[in-house]
């Protein structure tokens, strides 16, 4: 039964983050993000909160729009701790010339594990554990 609560509260976070990541909103997609959150990419140095925050605002300049959905394949909770595994299929449209777009599609598996701070879900590690484009 907890562990239906958690997800229901997780998954209105997901919806947050996503309209984020749709708008280009480097501040509200980064407020689930734990202060002491760890980012590995697929193929990667580790960052920190505050170089990932960077690297967003920079890639969101590049781009035009994208969409996200995704879904979770596993979850558990153990120690304090909500780890789940998503699928993540993301459509980017680049800019290409002058009035032209590039599109392309990433499919992501991620990691999260959350944890409970201050009465609030918070991100704590995001692990990329693979990466398509296409």
């Amino acid at each position: 039964m907890e562990t239906d609560l958690i997800i229901s509260a997780i998954n209105e976070i997901h919806q947050k983050a996503n309209q984020a990541l749709e708008n280009k909103d480097v501040t509200n997609y980064a407020a689930i993000f734990s202060e002491d959150l760890t980012y590995t990419p697929a193929e990667g140095v580790t960052l920190n909160k505050r170089d990932y925050t960077i690297d967003l605002k920079k890639y969101f300049n590049q781009i035009k729009e994208i969409h996200t959905s995704y879904y979770r394949i596993k979850s558990s909770f153990e120690n304090e701790i909500f780890t789940e595994k998503i699928a993540r299929k993301s459509v980017v449209l680049k800019p290409n010339l002058l009035i032209f777009s590039k599109k392309q599609t990433v499919q992501t598996e991620e990691i999260y594990h959350w944890k409970k701070i201050k009465a609030e879900w918070k991100v704590v590690a995001i692990e990329i554990v693979l990466e398509e484009k296409y």
